[in-house]
């Protein structure tokens, strides 16, 4: 009995994880991977197997919980946007050593184009470090169908398998074809304690035996379902071949020539002789892969290097950003057709913070206080109130990842940098501005830390912030001083006391933190109309 939903790219995969017996998924927000989680919280038939899906504090311990129930013996999905990866790495590396019992996959939603990201990070590279297949579907019925594959292979491999999305097969629709949900696996917990206490000579044993299945793993890949080479006739030696990854097949597939052979890729190690059979037929290969020169590289050192091979390093693709049928066309010659005009009355208009936000008011204070100290240097922090770079407050003069405004302030401050000012949101604390606080309590930094807090994760729609109601106890145990730590109301009738005490705490030559708190009014707002709802 099968049936057919309009699914985004990540309702897809939620789809397809329980559907694969899926018992958690543990996720910190970030977009383009958020509505995987979200689709799952809702899900009733998640709600009826009682699948764990709350929000986890940041990535790290999510994959680390993940890896937890897979040593139970159930299966597990961990989920993060692809910067997410460098937060969880040491986990992830690791659990390919330990290996895994229940199932377990790991979805890393990349983000070329930098939509809400700050970097082109591409995940594929991850899955080649540590020494696991890795699967990239073109489309939503491939996302769907790769999940229940990819938690096979890991059970199969007793290893964890990454599954990667890009931003424009995860926040675009499809139908999709769906079966009937398999059961979830029992509870069982591993016995094989060593290979899960990575000592030296119990890890030595394990990555042996990790090294040891590359062979299995790459003729997996070679037979796999989701690799396809298709040959449409008898290509000429004086030809062009394609080998196109993941949604860049689709691309392809829009404006390719008649006759034109093409390799797709959706699994991963590379299947070396598809790409031999492919290149013996053609004069010459063009790759297309949304990211960054993953199947290139490796195809040049396939190939080797009197080959000609062509893609993002050759410029024939663009170097940078989304691909588009437009340049894929370009790159193979032909017309990709009429681009759509550009709209000529309608103004560009760059985001800003929502009317009525508490970190207006929190900018404007600091605005005020900062003038007053030409040296001051605010670092910023990543969430919606990094909108404060921009006009009208231009107030920030750093931003680089998760909880660097806390520890960037401190290694300034260290420098001699007065005053050095930290901005960072309640969210983004608990992720990872914690330990950057406990570093400067040691060392009696003279740092001003604002932790502004709009009690929820705002910028990826509204997600619950693990420290909610705790960031004053928080701020005490990692040793604040009690008359150094504030909780103000941020609203045009308390500047002067928001203001009078960032003077004051500017001027302690110690660590001080200010806690601006008031409702994100976005989350408000859905609250007070599903109140009046409910009435």
């Amino acid at each position: 009995m099968s049936d057919k939903r309009l699914l985004l790219g990540d309702e897809a995969v939620a789809l397809g994880a329980l559907h694969a017996g899926l018992s958690g998924v543990y996720a910190y927000p970030g977009t383009p991977s958020t509505e995987i989680t979200e689709y799952i919280q809702q899900s009733p038939l998640a709600r009826s197997r009682g699948v764990r899906s709350r929000w986890c504090t940041n990535e790290k311990t999510a994959m680390e919980a993940a890896l937890g129930m897979s040593y139970a013996g159930k299966r597990a999905l961990v989920c993060m946007k692809h910067v997410g990866m460098n937060v969880c790495a040491d986990a992830f590396i690791n659990a390919a050593v330990t290996g895994v019992k229940g199932g377990l996959v790991v979805l890393a939603a990349d983000d070329p184009s930098m939509h809400s990201s700050q970097n082109e990070q591409d995940s594929r590279f991850y899955g080649k470090f540590a020494l696991v297949p890795v699967l990239e579907p073109s489309s939503q019925q491939e996302a769907f169908d790769m999940v229940a594959e990819a938690f096979r292979l890991s059970e199969h491999f007793r290893l964890p398998v990454l599954m990667r999305l890009v931003t424009r097969l995860a926040h675009s629709r499809a139908a999709v074809e769906v079966g009937e949900a398999a059961p979830q696996n029992p509870l069982s917990p591993d016995d094989e304690r060593t290979r899960w206490v990575l000592l030296p000579g119990n890890a030595k044993r394990q990555y042996a035996s990790l090294v040891a299945k590359q062979l299995e793993i790459a003729a997996c890949a070679e037979a796999s379902r989701f690799n396809r080479l298709e040959m449409p006739g008898q290509a000429g030696h004086d030809s062009v071949g394609v080998i196109a990854a993941g949604i860049g097949y689709n691309y392809v597939r829009e404006v390719l020539p008649a006759g034109v052979p093409v390799l797709k890729l959706s699994h991963y190690p590379i299947p070396a002789p598809q790409v031999r059979e492919l290149a013996a037929q053609c004069s010459r290969l063009l790759i297309v892969e949304d990211g960054q020169p993953f199947v290139e590289e490796q195809v040049r050192g396939i190939l080797g290097a009197d080959y000609p091979v062509s893609g993002r390093l050759t410029g024939d693709l663009p170097r940078t950003g989304e691909l588009t049928p437009d340049c894929v066309a370009a790159a193979l010659g032909v017309s990709g057709g009429q681009p759509f005009a550009k709209a000529e009355h309608l103004a560009p208009r760059p985001p800003q913070l929502c009317q009525g936000c508490g970190h207006r008011d929190v900018y404007a204070a600091l605005n005020r206080v900062a003038a007053e100290f030409p040296g001051a240097r605010i670092f910023g922090d990543i969430g919606c109130y990094t909108l404060g770079a921009l006009p009208p407050f231009r107030a920030i003069d750093s931003c680089v990842d998760m909880g660097a405004s806390i520890t960037m302030a401190k290694g300034a401050a260290d420098a001699g940098l007065c005053p050095a000012i930290a901005v960072i949101g309640d969210s983004t604390f608990t992720h990872s501005g914690m330990t950057g606080l406990l570093d400067a309590v040691n060392d009696r930094s003279a740092i001003t830390v604002i932790i502004s807090d709009n009690l929820t994760t705002a910028m990826t729609g509204g997600q619950d912030s693990a420290g909610t109601h705790k960031y004053e106890a928080i701020c005490l145990a990692l040793g604040v001083e009690r008359e150094h730590l504030h909780v103000v109301v941020p609203l045009p009738k308390n500047m002067d006391e928001i203001t009078r005490i960032l003077r004051e705490e500017i001027a302690y030559e110690g660590v001080s933190v200010i806690i601006p708190q008031r409702e994100c009014m976005q989350t408000l707002g859905r609250k007070l109309r599903q109140k009046k709802q409910a009435q």
